[in-house]
């Protein structure tokens, strides 16, 4: 298990939280996963494409023995065994996971970039991916993100819905 990567996870339809569940449950039962740490849930406004209801958003960090490539995969089949379809882009999704960082990699390819292009501009992964690692780098980026999070305009626009640690702990992740 010698690749570290940080996977943000999105849901708003259905039932959301059973969503993100058991699509954490699924990648921790493969093998070369193992779940390391976990955000709080946030509900969050939708970005993008705002007719939608809103959003259930958290990231996990795993540890894996997958090439990048291979952690994309499992978390494409993931999402297509939990009912996820493309149909409008930034739309209404079962779950959505995206693979925000990979060891401290740079990857461009057809398939994946890493780390996540977009992810800077968006208080929904930056809020629980500093939860995680306040004093995460980026490759190529000086800053440390809860210096880039500090200076993001949206946060408003997410708000705790399920705290990690505390009473309320979910038990069923990563047990």
């Amino acid at each position: 298990m010698e690749n570290t990567a940080y996977i943000a996870l999105g849901s708003n339809m259905g039932n959301r939280y059973d969503n993100i569940v058991n699509a954490i449950n699924r990648l921790n039962g493969y093998p070369a996963i193992q779940l390391v740490n976990l955000s709080s849930i946030y509900e969050t406004d939708p970005v993008g494409y705002e007719d939608q209801d809103l959003f259930l958003n958290m990231v996990i960090k795993v540890k894996t023995s997958l090439t990048a490539i291979g952690l994309l995969d499992i978390c494409l089949k993931t999402e297509n065994e939990l009912g996820r379809k493309r149909e409008i882009k930034w739309g209404p999704r079962t779950v959505d996971l995206d693979i925000l960082t990979f060891n401290q990699e740079n990857i461009e390819s057809e398939k994946l970039i890493v780390p996540h292009p977009r992810m800077l501009e968006r208080a929904f992964v930056l809020v629980p991916l500093v939860e995680i690692d306040q004093n995460l780098r980026l490759p190529g980026v000086d800053e440390p993100l809860n210096i880039l999070l500090n200076e993001l305009p949206d946060k408003e626009g997410v708000r705790i819905w399920k705290r990690k640690n505390g009473e309320d702990v979910f038990v069923p992740i990563g047990s």
